[in-house]
């Protein structure tokens, strides 16, 4: 253990000294003895850590977005060279490189607090073996193996004995009914921080192994850290837990205000945003105009749920721009009512005509051709001379009109009666 530990000299001698000076301050609060300023030295080195790592969890957000896109590629390749392995990796990481991403981004975050998780944990060992690491010297550690959290010494584990404990001040009831709790909430709230990636913010439109891989590590680390749990002591588990909580809270922060595209989050976010531009008629901040261009641009490519924020926006007299602006749309005529109130005019809707009133419809064309036809037709003129005798002599009467032909009953063609169209070949002289 003290060659792993010296192997660890570089982290732990930095992770001693942040603990020391947060200890300081909360030992100058609640006593330097307590568990309290013990308890929460580790929290805050834990947030500090944390802050520190947000720009690696920004780029894993990103790398597993990016991942989420390259599933349907992926099952593509894995498809078309399932039985040359060597071609698939390479296809493989040929499209990573073309995307710019890494499987190994989504992993960063726990990567990189690795190290300072393994440094906790050789200094709170040194604590319980009563050995001097980093900073702490011999009065620090007499004050660290002092300090209790609800009755559980910093440094004891599920699995120490009673004489063990007894060394520390503690009884075996004391540290597992702590350390036990403190695993459940440590494996509940990872599986709630996984459930809810799985749930809420996955495009559910495209249906990947990634997807499965997922939902298989969301059972399988809560079982990790119950069973690995039993082996940590207890300030290397408020570590863990605390850990475990900033995930949750920073993803929670991050699904409900940058979702991803075609997730359940997105319908919410966009539903709410919808609510919002509707009641100011505008987008009001820089952020709620950069997801409106983003929108607005994506066209024809628009998810089911950007379609739907988008018809809303018509329906509510609204139209969003390119620059992410939302103006009155150009089609809604407002009109001014005396109390000074815009509303836009309704629509005015034809009238339904009766079956009668259709066919009659029909008819009329036919009705009036037949009548132009008649107007057309010169009236007989009246006898102007009359024959000796006294007898009128009559013109003769004029031609009966033709009935109009009824629709769809013309004549036939030349070419349906057997003659040809065109001018005619002479035909030659038959032979004597």
């Amino acid at each position: 253990m003290d060659t792993i530990a010296s192997f660890f000299s570089f982290i732990t001698t930095p992770v001693s000294w942040v603990i020391v000076q947060f200890h300081s301050v909360y030992g100058a609060i609640f006593g330097p003895d307590t568990g309290w300023a013990w308890g929460l030295s580790i929290v805050s080195l834990v947030v500090l850590i944390r802050i520190c790592l947000v720009p690696l969890f920004v780029k894993q957000i990103k790398a597993t977005r990016a991942m989420q896109t390259l599933q349907p590629e992926m099952k593509k390749i894995q498809e078309r060279y399932k039985n040359d392995k060597q071609r698939q990796s390479e296809e493989m990481m040929k499209m990573y490189k073309e995307a710019g991403t890494n499987p190994l981004s989504s992993c960063l975050p726990i990567l990189a607090q690795s190290p300072f998780f393994f440094a906790l944990y050789h200094v709170l060992n040194a604590i319980a073996t009563n050995s001097k690491i980093g900073v702490i010297n011999d009065d620090l550690l007499a004050s660290a193996r002092n300090a209790h959290i609800f009755g559980a010494p910093l440094a004891a584990k599920f699995k120490d004995n009673a004489s063990t404990l007894a060394d520390l001040g503690a009884t075996v009831t004391d540290v597992r009914v702590v350390t036990a709790i403190m695993i459940v909430l440590m494996s509940a709230s990872q599986f709630y921080t996984q459930r809810q990636l799985m749930t809420k913010n996955v495009d559910m439109s495209v249906k990947t192994p990634f997807m499965q891989q997922q939902k298989m590590l969301m059972y399988v680390f809560p079982v990790m850290f119950a069973v690995f749990g039993i082996n940590f002591p207890v300030g290397v588990l408020v570590y863990w837990l605390t850990t475990n909580v900033w995930t949750m809270g920073q993803q929670m922060y991050v699904i409900r205000n940058n979702p991803t595209p075609g997730s359940k989050a997105q319908a919410a976010y966009l539903e709410r945003l919808q609510k919002h531009v509707t009641h100011h008629e505008k987008t009001r901040s820089r952020r709620e105009r950069g997801i409106v261009k983003a929108i607005v641009a994506k066209g024809r490519e628009r998810n089911e749920y950007e379609r739907k924020f988008m018809n809303s926006l018509t329906k509510a007299g609204l139209a969003a721009q390119p620059d992410g602006s939302v103006v009155k749309g150009e089609a809604v005529a407002a009109t001014t009512t005396e109390e000074g109130v815009t509303a836009a005019p309704k629509r005015q809707q034809p009238k339904r005509q009766s079956k009668s009133q259709r066919q009659s419809a029909v008819q009329r064309p036919t009705d009036e051709a037949v009548t132009d036809l008649t107007k057309s037709e010169p009236e007989p003129e009246e006898p102007q001379d009359a024959a000796p005798g006294g007898a009128t002599e009559a013109k003769a009467a004029p031609a009966a009109k033709k009935p109009a032909p009824k629709p769809g009953n013309g004549t036939r063609s030349k070419a349906q009666s057997g003659q040809r169209k065109g001018q005619q070949r002479p035909k030659s002289p038959s032979k004597k």
